[in-house]
Order: structure tokens, then C-alpha cells, then sequence
């Protein structure tokens, strides 16, 4: 055998020490050609792991997906972009809770009802009956509630 085979042999293992000592591929590790003598020089693993921590043998990092293109979305989405019906996966109350949705409107409802009796424009028994309405889900919105009342005539003019 040569010296160069003989070197190149002694190397490899040594690689493979280093490789089940930090538990990683091969291809990461790195000799610095200035040092190769020290590398070949060490025997145990306590040697190998002092020359790991010098910097006589270096670990590459280990490569990753760039996150450019994903940065670059995040930006866009924070414009309001790319927010599109083909966009959009999964039912709308995956998207926005039923009950969230629910808890929105009848608020608005409510709120609406208490202010159409502060201002005398409903009774306390019309508000009662139109407040029940509302909790089982008759009106679709605030402008249903005006529509029905209107149409009922429940409604008072202002003195």
C-alpha cells in the first residue's frame, strides 16, 4: 500500500469516528488540510473531540429550505393578497367559528334591542318579545329586526 491510500484510509476512519461520536453524516464533516497530521496523530475519540472543539475538524451546517419565498408570502398576506376563493381550503366555519359567528350578530342584535327601548321606541313587553325572538335565531340581522318591526308596526314615532 502507498502512503497516499494509507493516509487516505486513515482519515476515513477517523471520519467515522467523529461521524458516530456527534451522530452525523459524513458528508458534513470537514478536515482543514493544514492540520492532517494532528488529525492523524489522534486516537481515541477524547482526542477527536478536543480537535472538534479547537476548530481542527469542522462541522458544516447542515442545509435547510430557504424561507425567502415564504418571507416574501407573509408580506403579501399582510397586504391582504392572496387571500382568493382558490386560496381558501376547508368549510367557512373552518375559517370562522360558528360560535364566534353567532356570539357577533346576536351582540349586535341585543344591543341594537336595548337601544330601541332606552330611547322609548319599543316597550319593555315588545323589547321582552323581540329579545326571545333573537335568542332562537328568528332575526338574520339588525336591518331584519327594523323590518319586522316596522312591518308589525311595534315600532313608536318619537313625541
Amino acid at each position: 500500500m502507498t502512503d497516499k491510500t494509507n493516509t487516505k484510509l486513515n482519515l476515513r476512519t477517523k471520519k467515522r469516528i467523529v461521524k458516530d461520536l456527534i451522530n452525523i453524516g459524513k458528508k458534513r464533516i470537514k478536515f482543514t488540510p493544514e492540520n492532517l497530521e494532528e488529525i492523524k496523530s489522534a486516537l481515541t475519540k477524547k482526542d477527536i473531540k478536543s480537535l472538534i472543539k479547537k476548530g481542527v475538524i469542522k462541522i458544516k451546517q447542515k442545509k435547510k429550505s430557504s424561507r425567502s419565498r415564504i418571507r416574501k408570502n407573509i408580506i403579501q398576506k399582510r397586504k391582504g393578497r392572496r387571500k382568493g376563493q382558490g386560496s381558501k381550503k376547508g368549510k367557512e366555519s373552518a375559517r370562522l367559528n360558528s360560535k364566534k359567528k353567532w356570539m357577533h350578530a346576536i351582540r349586535a342584535q341585543r344591543n341594537l334591542l336595548k337601544e330601541l327601548r332606552n330611547k322609548n321606541l319599543i316597550t319593555a313587553h315588545v323589547y321582552r318579545k323581540m329579545y326571545l325572538k333573537a335568542k332562537g335565531g328568528f332575526f338574520r340581522s339588525k336591518r331584519h329586526i327594523l323590518t319586522y318591526l316596522t312591518e308589525h308596526k311595534l315600532i313608536q314615532k318619537k313625541k
